[in-house]
């Protein structure tokens, strides 16, 4: 057990501590923290902040009662100017004072028939703002309850059978967030496999190896190995998700559909029971593909084949959640390289039965030791035929 950790420390610091690693890590957020500052710069540069005005014929607006809140940064609010007649806002208009004006005409009660006057669309906000104070004052008459209920309008809420969870139609987000982690999960395993595949070739290339199995067993060596490189990828994957809160956090400020942004604490354990063991079997496979070439341009080549399984859950991503109990999810549930993906798509969209989570997280922990077993027969073998490559045949017919 001593020397499977020394393996792991060292397969741990000498990814996490190097340059490429750092950069790695830091570059995608850093990416996305640019974007984002560069999005609401541009958006803060284009708001056009002149007045919008208006002319009431109608006495809709005689006694105008504000809405509640105050504009943000981009949802900024705008002043509301009142002309006595359309010859006043026109002349407005014309001297670029306000960039645009309403006209409520005498019968708006009637046919509910106004217009916008502008030489450009104003941004659809400030439109909202307007239409917002105008259905404030054309409920002005009612009841409190009355308004409140009438302002807020209809909202339906998409639940689970078991009541645990439940989205809004407006809360289209909180859809994209298993396709979110799935990918993100999956870049994280695959850049650590990587890692691990190459010091695995470069180990073989400059026979390494030759030295380092007089003090440890193939076992030993390959199992120290994934772990500590799945300990390489949880580090990153760590840091992003320190990254997302600090962004999400930030931008709640100016994003108002950020708070209702919503987590389950069963879904993030599905997540994890579902991911750990699969990070754990394609971290043995690229260790086993890595063993076996004699290049690493080869290794990567081979390596490619691995992430075309994990994908397919993407191009069906419509029927799963249209149908996640049906027989295509269910079906991907079981395959291995593609059960971690579906089940992130299934659990947001429906309950999944215990059973069919107990035998797809069993059969991924069964997989993933048997990867690690894989990479360690085909190190040794590695090790019997420096320069030659290893085929199938050989790999699971020679005797250990």
């Amino acid at each position: 057990m001593s020397k499977l950790w020394k393996v792991f420390k060292y397969e741990y610091t000498r990814h996490v501590f190097r340059k490429r690693f750092i950069f790695a890590v830091l570059s995608i957020p850093l990416f996305f923290g640019v974007l984002m500052a560069i999005s609401i710069l541009a958006t803060v540069i284009q708001a056009d902040t002149r007045p919008l005005g208006y002319v009431d014929q109608s006495g809709v607006l005689a006694n105008q009662r504000p809405i509640s809140g105050e504009g943000s940064l981009i949802n900024r609010s705008v002043e509301l100017i009142p002309y006595p007649g359309e010859a006043e806002a026109r002349a407005a208009l014309e001297d670029e004072t306000i960039q645009g004006y309403y006209l409520l005409p005498p019968d708006y009660l009637e046919t509910a028939h106004g217009k916008l006057v502008s030489f450009k669309e104003p941004d659809q906000r400030m439109q909202n703002q307007f239409n917002e104070i105008l259905r404030v004052n054309l409920l002005a008459g009612q009841s409190p309850d009355v308004a409140k209920r009438v302002l807020e309008g209809s909202s339906l809420v998409i639940q689970t059978p078991d009541g645990k969870r439940q989205m809004a139609e407006d809360d289209w987000f909180n859809a994209l967030i298993p396709i979110f982690a799935g990918v993100l999960f999956m870049t994280v395993v695959f850049t650590s496999g990587g890692y691990l595949m190459q010091a695995v070739v470069e180990e073989k290339e400059n026979r390494t190896m030759e030295i380092i199995v007089t003090s440890v067993s193939a076992d030993e060596l390959m199992a120290g190995k994934v772990l500590g490189n799945l300990s390489v990828g949880l580090t990153q994957l760590l840091i992003w998700v320190i990254f997302i809160i600090l962004a999400m956090a930030i931008g709640r400020n100016y994003v108002d559909w950020i708070d209702r942004i919503h987590f389950s604490w069963d879904y993030l354990i599905l997540m994890l029971g579902a991911l750990l063991p699969t990070f754990v079997m394609i971290a043995g496979l690229m260790a086993a593909v890595g063993a076996t070439v004699t290049e690493s341009r080869e290794a990567q080549q081979i390596s490619g084949i691995f992430s075309l399984p994990v994908m397919i859950p993407y191009w069906f991503t419509y029927p799963i959640m249209s149908n996640p109990s049906g027989p295509l999810a269910v079906g991907l549930s079981f395959f291995p390289l593609t059960s971690p993906v579906t089940l992130t798509l299934r659990a947001a969209f429906t309950p999944i039965p215990a059973w069919q989570l107990a035998l797809n997280i069993a059969v991924l922990v069964v997989c993933a030791i048997g990867s690690i077993w894989l990479a360690a027969r085909a190190f040794r073998l590695g090790m019997l035929s420096y320069g030659k490559k290893i085929t199938l045949r050989e790999l699971f017919g020679r005797v250990s």
